[in-house]
């Protein structure tokens, strides 16, 4: 059995690895290691996610799922959700959330198979539940922000998204300073896929 945690993050400029303290915690506590960390910058509402599916595609009979909480695995519609429910299914996958106490029992191999399997009916329950809510709620902050943007166009105040320059500037400074991505991550706590960005105009000019 091998828990393989997945952090996730929805844009570039949020830290998809600020979780991972905590999920180190958890897996200590019960004496066990994190084999395999699979982090990305993606919306939860998609399905197609590269490193999720890697996960997927790495995983074993009975390993486990860990994620902080169930929206970081899911945002999808209840179509897509029942297709990735029945990929878990395929591989016999454990989901373990931080945000679902039930769920930590599927954390150990001491339980026995009848207890074991009354925690899976009662995690799948509430995994449908909270994968709903999580859903409804990417939806109801979508159709606030598009209220918002329309009122603000039509008011003459709305200039789109705009670039955090002075961070942005003051990272492509440390990686002139040849500063690891680590470091500039602690500095400033943006995303790896930021610091890239930013190299990459640099490698350009």
């Amino acid at each position: 059995m091998f828990v393989r945690a997945y952090l996730r993050a929805s844009t570039d400029e949020q830290d998809a690895t600020r979780a991972r303290g905590q999920l180190k915690a958890f897996v200590a506590e019960r004496g066990l290691t994190v084999a395999a960390w699979y982090i990305e910058n993606e919306s939860g509402a998609k399905l197609a996610r590269p490193e999720l599916f890697k996960l997927l595609g790495d995983a074993q009979h009975g390993d486990i799922l860990l994620v902080e909480q169930v929206d970081r695995l899911s945002r999808l519609t209840s179509a897509d959700w029942q297709r990735l429910k029945a990929e878990l299914a395929a591989r016999h996958l454990r989901v373990v959330a931080l945000d679902l106490p039930t769920s930590w029992s599927m954390a150990t191999s001491t339980i026995d198979e009848f207890t074991g399997r009354m925690f899976e009916a009662i995690n799948a329950m509430l995994l449908d539940m909270l994968a709903a809510v999580a859903r409804k709620d990417y939806d109801d902050r979508r159709r606030r922000q598009a209220d918002g943007q329309a009122k603000a166009k039509a008011e003459g105040r709305y200039k789109g998204r705009q670039e955090d320059t002075e961070r942005n500037t003051a990272i492509a400074s440390m990686l002139k300073a040849k500063q690891t991505w680590t470091t500039i991550q602690h500095a400033t706590g943006c995303s790896r896929a930021t610091i890239a960005k930013i190299a990459k105009r640099q490698t350009v000019v």
